[in-house]
């Protein structure tokens, strides 16, 4: 795609580039406020047990310390969707789980103060597993779930109905049935753990300073926490995110409510174990599915049962699964589904918001079901994503239940391009087939696609202040986290308003002194907050223009603007400086809003080869080409740093090692350290290929939508097929250790 921007799609210094080589940039433990305090937790060494009684006494005794607080001592509000987890509680329900809460004048007295603390605990049967956690008689974790089930939201998409399946399965030439399984519970792993400080500035008035990529999600869900109480959220410089700094309201619920008992503020802030075992970790799940399909590739059934095991809480459980089945729906056209789900709370670890968000999970476990299908059926897999995507004039329904069409782009040259990237033709040998075999070594390829309708997801809002000196500062919460989102908005607005990037900032993100922002999540910045910065940019250019109009006695569609300058654009030479029209008395504020719309997705197709070591079992990544469907490129270097993230951080490596090992004799996380879990370095990189197509998409001035959120979706599945056909043996649930693969080999020997 051509143009004449003057910034869009092309490589330009990120705004915070210099504060954060040169270690200026903020984080949340540069924070340091006067007489602040540092909090800590005391944690269940059992997985699920009664609190019979809690002696603090020596705790408080401890000089240094000013507050130690039990469940007596904080309110019994509960949060999570549905509510229902509670910030301390007489019951524990994994190991880890907060028991009480420490404030004091240093790390150390607080440590100190958390082992003096004794608890009396009534021991209770723990259960792991989705299957043996709804078995009669299985103690409940939550009085109001007594089968351990959560129940379905009405109102959002918890399973997908519609067509007739036994028509469906009629029409079929084969009929494939099988179990996936994506239940390695890995830990997105950002660098920095998560942590918070709060303080009450009245005691209606919580301020909270928080490492988060969502300010405004996390003053919503903080209403009822906090008995409706005004809250202010600051971000600090994120260092990553990966969706797992979105809703903190652990961490905060903790720091706030030692600072209302200490009316100092409090800081949080985990240690990397905590990070690891305690702190919110991806779904687990698996699925018993039936697929009908034709000899061409065409999908004519699928039922299933897709089995969640959201661990001892659930943070979005119900959303994750409802964005999840709306993305599959776009990954794989099919008229008959009767597909149900079951959300299972268990003794693990709580599961919450994390990258790829409930489509990584499912497509993880269903489509593996799918390449058995596209095996009887002799189909090439990527002649069936071709056939299978989604295309303008699809229905689907989404998570919010409501039914949409599509109204995009074809996402066709995406995969085309980057077949030819990768020499799909060359490599691909057919099913079980190794691409090659020297000695021990076998190669083998595999492909998985991904898309997202929540590009669109819910509101923003949007203003940009022109100062009478060539400058605009755009005032929209959003923090930085690590994909320079910032940068990338500031881009919009000064190819709108024609200046210098350098004169083109953005406010510090916090809730008060900005409009309404919801979220970083789901790829939806570029084309929602986007589209209201764009808007308010041309909101501001329309009424400095209109200034400049009795001024230089011309209609303001006579005028243009440029470096600060408005002249007349059939006689440049005739301009005023900005402040000639605006005075240095007036502000010209612009104005923009963006409201949901699903109607649009984004779209990635990953290929992968790997070689797989028969002697030793050892899977070695060797290639990866991720090539992207998301229209206009904003900002070249960020999107491929963005596509870059496939690997780790709870992504593509979770089909290879990424995952948290619970040994379930005693409930606890056996590699909540940086030594024993084990995660890609520097030296283990593959070959990595990224391309997209700067093919105009239908949603705003620059025609672009976000797509960095799946990046890691596509991986897990795609390393699955290709272990299959290296040797030739189908394993079914990740991660793909060297014992699995022996094991697995062991049968064919």
């Amino acid at each position: 795609m051509t143009n004449n921007y003057r910034y869009i799609g092309k490589d330009t210094p990120r705004k915070d580039a210099r504060d954060i080589v040169t270690g200026r940039a903020e984080y949340l433990d540069d924070v340091r406020l006067p007489h602040m305090l540092i909090g800590k937790v005391l944690r269940s060494p059992l997985p699920h047990a009664e609190i019979r009684s809690i002696d603090v006494s020596k705790a408080e005794a401890l000089p240094g310390v000013h507050a130690v607080l039990t469940y007596k001592d904080v309110p019994d509000a509960t949060w999570g969707i549905p509510n229902h987890m509670r910030l301390l509680d007489k019951k524990v329900r994994f190991v880890g789980d907060a028991v009480a809460l420490v404030a004091a004048d240093t790390t150390e007295i607080a440590n100190h103060a958390v082992e003096r603390i004794r608890v009396e605990y009534e021991p209770l049967q723990a259960c792991y597993d989705v299957d043996e956690a709804t078995q009669p008689g299985q103690p409940p974790l939550y009085d109001q779930y007594p089968d351990n089930v959560i129940p379905q939201i009405t109102k959002l998409l918890q399973n997908v109905i519609k067509g007739d399946v036994d028509k469906g399965f009629a029409e079929a030439d084969e009929i494939i049935e099988g179990t996936g399984f994506y239940e390695c519970f890995p830990n997105p792993l950002p660098p920095e753990p998560p942590g918070v400080i709060a303080y009450w500035k009245n005691p209606d008035k919580l301020v909270a300073y928080v490492a988060t990529q969502s300010l405004g999600l996390n003053k919503y869900l903080a209403q009822p926490f906090f008995r409706m109480a005004d809250t202010q959220f600051i971000a600090t410089q994120c260092g990553g995110s990966y969706g797992t700094k979105n809703a903190n309201l652990t961490p905060i619920g903790y720091a706030a409510e030692l600072a209302r008992a200490t009316r100092r503020p409090v800081k949080i802030y985990y240690t990397k174990e905590e990070h690891l075992a305690a702190y919110s970790l991806r779904l687990s799940c698996r699925i018993n599915a039936r697929v009908g399909i034709k000899n061409d590739g065409t999908v004519t059934a699928v039922t299933g049962e897709w089995i969640v095991n959201t661990g001892s809480g659930s943070e979005a459980g119900p959303h994750e699964i409802a964005v999840g089945c709306g993305e599959l729906q776009l990954a794989l056209r099919c008229p008959n589904w009767d597909l149900r789900s079951k959300l299972v709370v268990t003794n693990r670890a709580p599961t919450g918001i994390v990258r790829g968000y409930g489509g990584q999970e499912l497509e993880s476990s269903i489509l593996p079901i799918m390449g058995m299908a596209m095996e009887k059926a002799n189909v090439d897999p990527l002649d069936f994503f071709k056939k299978n995507f989604v295309r303008v004039g699809d229905e689907y329904f989404w998570r919010n239940g409501i039914k949409y069409i599509y109204r995009g782009i074809d996402f066709s040259p995406a995969i085309d391009n980057g077949a030819a990237r990768f020499g799909w033709e060359e490599k691909w040998k057919g099913w079980g087939k190794p691409m090659s075999v020297h000695g021990n070594k076998r190669r083998g390829v595999g492909v998985g696609i991904h898309c997202n309708a929540d590009v669109g997801e819910d509101h923003s809002e949007a203003w940009i202040k022109l100062t009478p000196d060539g400058r605009a500062l755009i005032l929209v919460a959003v923090s930085e986290a690590g994909q320079g989102q910032r940068s990338s908005l500031c881009k919009m607005a000064a190819e709108v308003l024609n200046l210098p990037l350098e004169h083109v900032n953005m406010s510090f993100p916090d809730t008060d002194g900005n409009p309404f922002e919801f979220a970083l999540v789901g790829s939806r910045g570029t084309y929602t907050v986007g589209k209201a910065v764009i808007e308010a940019a041309e909101d501001a250019r329309r009424r400095l223009l209109e200034l400049a109009s009795p001024v230089m006695n011309l209609k303001p569609d006579e005028l243009e603007t440029e470096d600060g300058y408005i002249f007349e654009i059939t006689n440049p030479d005739n301009r005023i400086p900005w402040r000639k029209a605006t005075g240095i008395v007036r502000t010209v504020l612009g104005q923009g809003r963006f409201s949901e719309d699903f109607t649009l997705s984004n779209f990635l197709v990953t290929f992968v080869e790997v070689e797989v070591d028969t002697t030793t079992g050892m899977v070695k990544l060797v290639n990866v080409v991720n090539s992207a469907g998301c229209g206009q490129v904003i900002a070249p270097a960020c999107l491929e740093g963005q596509l870059h993230g496939a690997l780790g951080a709870a992504g593509l490596d979770t089909a290879i090692f990424e995952g948290g090992m619970l040994d379930p004799s005693i409930g606890r996380m056996m590699n909540s350290n940086m030594i024993d879990y084990k995660w890609r370095t520097f030296n283990d990189l593959p070959e990595f290929s990224t391309l997209t197509q700067d093919t105009p998409m239908p949603s705003h001035r620059f025609h672009a939508v976000g797509v960095g959120e799946i990046a890691t979706s596509p991986g897990p599945s795609a390393v699955l097929m290709a272990v299959y056909n290296a040797i030739g043996v189908r394993i079914m649930d990740y991660p793909f250790t060297p014992d699995k693969v022996l094991k697995a080999l062991s049968k064919i020997r």
